[in-house]
């Protein structure tokens, strides 16, 4: 059966994502356990797998009560920080899980943390907190420099790949955005479709890696638009990409 992916809702923001082929299951970052094994119960699906792209507890929090019912690899990076890690894997690494059929080539992304990773195909890509919506994770432990190199690894991947991200973060990055790009029209309209779904209480994601080029301004670096937004918030920025993420991650925070 063709692969289906679902957001289990967790915690205030987080989504666990279940990919599944109808029988079979494979979780990826249960910050919580109740919510994804209600899914698992509800839909007659059985886990096969744990995928986990970093250590925050939210991210990882349901480990331990999941793994207490269902015996199932767990795959993510090397960091002795997440215990419950099976199959360790970095850069380039594969993962080859038989039942659902899943094939995902490893990026390892250090930015929001230094071990953070994210997995794609030919279709997918789950970015974790590396890639928002609209925006990118937080540095808690890495550099503008590392950042924009994780980020930068997006550029070979195709217009069409779905972006799977762990929180339902879009529409306040998209308010951001527009001031770092009010003109921006692909944005706008990005604006106007977030709006609409959360007024409906529906979730903004998947989005594709061509919405994302096209409106989200950490992955906009080198657009004159956006270089020109943070020499006026940081006058003498420049034009060196890390230099102008730093900016647009200050200002973002602040």
């Amino acid at each position: 059966m063709p692969l289906t992916i679902e957001a289990v809702p967790v915690l205030e923001t987080n989504y666990v994502w279940a990919l599944h082929d109808g029988s079979r299951c494979v979780l990826v970052d249960p910050g919580s356990a109740a919510e994804p094994l209600a899914f698992l119960g509800d839909n007659g699906l059985e886990l096969t797998a744990i995928l986990v792209t970093h250590h925050h507890r939210d991210h990882t929090g349901g480990l331990d009560e999941i793994l207490a019912r269902h015996e199932v690899p767990v795959w993510g990076p090397r960091d002795e920080r997440i215990e419950q890690v099976t199959h360790p894997v970095g850069e380039g690494g594969r993962i080859e899980i038989d039942q659902p059929s899943l094939s995902l080539t490893v990026l390892e992304t250090p930015g929001h943390t230094t071990s953070h990773l994210m997995f794609h195909d030919d279709h997918h890509l789950i970015s974790g907190d590396t890639l928002f919506s609209i925006g990118c994770g937080r540095l808690f432990e890495g550099t503008p420099e590392q950042m924009q190199a994780s980020l930068d690894k997006l550029s070979r991947l195709p217009d069409e790949t779905r972006i799977y991200c762990g929180h339902e973060y879009t529409l306040d990055n998209c308010r951001f955005a527009l001031q770092v790009e009010p003109d921006n029209t692909a944005l706008q309209a990005r604006f106007e479709r977030v709006q609409r779904l959360r007024e409906d209480g529906r979730i903004t994601l998947p989005s594709t890696l061509a919405e994302e080029r096209a409106a989200n301004p950490f992955l906009r670096t080198r657009k004159p638009e956006v270089i020109e937004a943070a020499n006026q918030r940081e006058p003498g920025t420049g034009k060196d990409p890390a230099a102008v993420f730093g900016v647009i991650r200050r200002w973002k925070d602040g």
